[in-house]
């Protein structure tokens, strides 16, 4: 649906809806073309003399009654309005029938078709695409459904929310927003297990897939149990149905979907063997599948009151994935790993036009509200908290929410009321957190006399849009003190910020300590301090903080790169020795290492340099960090090449953290060597890896040195017929080309024969490939600008939701030099210009334009 005229929507403007819904029945007979829906509802009005609006887009009306009577409803562009006249005092029956057409639905919301499946996608507003409804998430009702497949028995299997009477009904007793319904039908294959609860009940597991995948799916199922069982230990959450169920499909806008007891996930966060999958596959599986079943009580028994507390169910799932995957693999890497994707994503979002703050004020699409700042920095309010009251006081107060929430739809305040109910605390500024955008920064400044330090912080918070006068906030700063010999003189303790400027005393200290600041990374801040290289390379060998020693090897790595780009001088020798002590410390877990040895994006680069100052180039970051890989490669041939030996699995692949680890360190040596024996070990790797993580770090190290052209070839031969691995084949010729040929490859891979651009995962692929490029996608001729441009007028009237989503490759476009931003302007300008276009990028576009 193309929309003309897009409407803001505002937290300020909330009121309950005047209408209970009691209980929702739903029949559906399907026809590809012309399907029929028939919602029957219970209703109990709240208030007299309401008018009845329900929402609605895309659906042809068939009728509508209220106790059987007949009503003449005309509907708008977005719903239909049922005047009070024409409603009873007391509760009463709605029923309307609808005609939907689910294999034109190419949004891929509401009802629609993947490769002749059935399936849905109904968060945030897709249920109004479905029926005529109050399709908003504090409205929750139970749901019976009955589902009648095509006539042509094409849809042998049929799904939907709760338990089954076998005869494609469906009865879920627990009450839901819209947001959650799921319906399912096709030609599926269940792989079945089942899990015992805490309880003794017995619960049925089946993932759904498509026939020839069932060997793909032993993973996903006992990642599933083992989430099952941690949330009962942690959290003390037992699951609530006979049946737990996941689907994977092809065609889904998200990663998954967490509908009450029907799981849809997209394929790629299901489906895994050794062949196909990689490490990280399987550690993506892992944590979405947690995420996704861990919404069972932190998004669907207790759900957000209005989209604007998203951030209250997808934060603290998030938190809670995160403590999961800790827990099964390693806290330090998965903290690391976090951290990399805050400051790669919700950092970059703080600090351009999409800034906007956990809990947003308003929106006009609430789609292009599923960002990193609600999940991810979101999660870390959440982390925070916890630091701040301790283990034992937050799970006294995540008892006490779940106690007192089970069954309603809630606001930050509900979340903050029952911590201060539980620590008799006052989190009045706490609260800031959801409601100032923007990353605060530290800054740093130590005394040390007689025995004493003085340790004095300072926390400034950037002006953001609509945003400029704030508040100072709590912040966590968990601290350790360090001596000259590497010995801890004060063990990890956290200082609490309150005010813009506070200072701490340390006494009774037989030297000047060097401070480990912000250990375990406490909170989402930028941290402005002047040590010495000296102390960080102490840091770097001796901090007992996981986090903070490769914190401090990071630091001395962008320094260095900063240096190299602006000054264009040779990396320091007591660097590079500072590197290979760390890769060849056999005390540090292998994934550690790998991540140490990892530099900094250049995408970090480019916004270091702009908040020093400097407008960054992106051919000269480029440079400079192809000097320092082969650098360090040169530097460390040998002991990189006795890595490369020492790092070797033996035996069949697992994918369990020790194994990943080794082959991340093997990949991470390999990428370093063949910089400097022109692929002749990734040419071997390539041809003999029996997994698909050696297969494609071989392929990756390949084309990072542009000697990929033959296995280019070999490895479509070999996989053309798995689409998820070739969409790994698409995304590697491009995020890896070399930037004067980065754009000339996207192209011709969206001339491919299996480029299938409306596919979510394929479109990625390739364009999200192009600016994940950084020095590719900002060529300074501009066609990296006008290519994605082109490609996300073609797709918006389709999917508008992936085009809007994609268009925030723009938003860091201020930080360039004049010339780019003129020609990124042009693009951004055409594409808002385009008629008809949807309120997705309008708006988006509008907010980047603003910056």
């Amino acid at each position: 649906m193309r929309d003309a005229a897009p409407q803001t929507i505002r937290l300020a403007d909330y009121t309950p809806y005047p209408f209970r819904i009691d209980h929702v029945a739903l029949e559906f007979r399907l026809a590809p073309v012309a399907t029929r829906v028939i919602a029957t509802l219970k209703i109990t009005p709240l208030s007299s003399g309401a008018d009845m609006r329900l929402d609605g887009e895309d659906l042809r009306l068939i009728r509508a009654t209220v106790d059987g009577r007949w009503l003449d409803l005309t509907p708008d562009a977005t719903g239909l309005t049922v005047p009070a006249a024409e409603l009873p005092d007391g509760p009463f029956t709605w029923e309307c029938e609808v005609q939907i057409t689910p294999a034109e639905n190419t949004a891929l919301e509401g009802l629609y078709m993947s490769k002749g499946m059935y399936c849905t996608q109904c968060e945030a507003e897709g249920f109004r695409k479905i029926t005529f409804y109050p399709d908003r998430p504090d409205v929750m009702a139970p749901f019976d459904v009955r589902i009648l497949g095509n006539e042509d028995g094409s849809t042998p299997v049929l799904l939907s929310n709760g338990n089954p009477d076998g005869h494609g009904r469906w009865t879920d007793p627990w009450p839901k927003p819209a947001y959650l319904f799921a319906l399912v039908a096709g030609q599926l294959v269940a792989v079945e297990d089942s899990f015992t609860t805490a309880s003794g009940r017995e619960v049925a597991l089946k993932i759904w897939v498509r026939p020839g995948d069932e060997g793909k799916c032993a993973y996903a199922m006992d990642a599933l149990k083992r989430s099952m069982r941690w949330d009962e230990t942690e959290y003390g959450r037992e699951y609530d149905l006979d049946i737990f169920q996941i689907v994977a499909v092809d065609d889904f806008n998200m990663g998954a979907m967490e509908n009450k007891g029907l799981n849809i996930f997209n394929s790629k966060y299901v489906l895994a063997s050794p062949e196909t999958a990689t490490d990280r596959d399987y550690e993506l599986i892992e944590g979405i599948i947690a995420h996704e079943y861990f919404h069972n009580w932190t998004g669907n028994r207790i759900t957000c009151r209005d989209w604007f507390q998203l951030c209250l169910k997808e934060g603290l799932t998030v938190f809670r994935d995160q403590q999961f995957s800790g827990d099964m693999r390693s806290h330090a890497v998965k903290r690391i790993d976090d951290v990399l994707m805050l400051r790669a994503r919700q950092f970059r979002e703080d600090a351009g036009p999409l800034a906007h703050p956990v809990r947003p004020e308003e929106y006009i699409e609430i789609n292009n509200f599923y960002t990193a700042t609600v999940y991810e920095k979101g999660a870390e309010v959440i982390g925070m908290l916890r630091t701040l009251i301790g283990p034992e006081a937050y799970r006294k107060g995540c008892d006490l929410y779940f106690e007192r929430h089970d069954g309603e739809a809630c606001t930050i305040e509900d979340w903050i009321a029952v911590f201060e109910e539980a620590t008799g605390e006052d989190l009045a500024q706490f609260r800031l957190w959801y409601a100032q955008a923007g990353t605060p920064t530290l800054d740093v400044a130590e005394a040390w006399s007689d025995g004493t330090y003085t340790l004095t912080l300072r926390q400034d918070l950037p002006e953001t849009p609509g945003q400029s006068d704030k508040s100072p906030q709590v912040i966590p700063v968990t601290t350790g003190l360090l001596g000259r010999d590497g010995a801890e003189l004060v063990p990890s303790q956290t200082l609490v910020l309150r005010e813009q400027t506070q200072s701490f005393r340390f006494e009774g200290l037989p030297e000047r300590p060097v401070p480990s600041l912000l250990r375990g990374f406490s909170a989402p801040v930028r941290l402005r301090h002047g040590i010495s290289r000296a102390d960080r390379l102490l840091l770097l060998a001796h901090d007992t903080d996981p986090f903070n020693r490769w914190e401090a090897g990071r630091s001395l790595a962008k320094d260095t790169l900063i240096t190299m780009i602006t000054e264009t001088t040779a990396p320091a020798e007591a660097f590079l020795d500072a590197v290979m002590t760390v890769a060849q410390d056999p005390s540090l877990d292998p994934a550690f290492r790998a991540l140490a040895l990892a530099l900094p994006s250049e995408d970090d680069l480019a916004q270091t340099l702009h908040s020093g100052g400097v407008t960054p180039d992106p051919d000269a970051i480029y440079a400079a960090r192809k000097s320092l890989t082969r650098a360090i490669a040169t530097h460390g041939a040998e002991a990189f090449g006795q890595l490369y030996d020492a790092m070797a699995v033996p035996g069949p692949y697992t994918p369990d953290a020790k194994a990943a680890g080794q082959r991340a360190l093997r990949g991470t040596a390999l990428r370093l060597l063949s910089e400097i024996d022109e692929g002749a070990r990734a040419k071997a790797q390539f041809l003999g890896a029996d997994n698909m993580t050696e297969q494609l770090s071989a392929f990756s190290a390949l084309l990072s040195i542009g000697k990929g052209t033959n296995a280019v070839s070999t490895f479509y031969e070999q996989w053309s017929g798995d689409r998820l691995v070739m969409d790994k084949w698409f995304a590697l010729q491009i995020s890896l080309a070399a930037p004067d040929k980065a754009v000339r490859a996207c192209k011709a891979l969206t001339a491919h024969p299996d480029f299938d651009w409306k596919n979510p995962n394929r479109f990625r692929s390739t364009l999200g490939a192009l600016a994940m490029n950084t020095a590719g996608f900002h060529t300074a001729s501009g066609e990296g600008y006008e290519l994605l441009a082109d490609w996300l007028i073609r797709l918006d009237p389709l999917n508008p939701q992936t085009a809007a989503r994609m268009s925030s490759a723009f938003d860091s476009w201020t930080r360039y030099d004049e010339k780019r931003q003129r020609l990124i302007k042009i693009e951004l300008e055409r594409i808002a210009a385009t008629p008809g276009l949807s309120r997705d990028v309008t708006e988006m576009v509008g907010r980047i334009l603003a910056a």
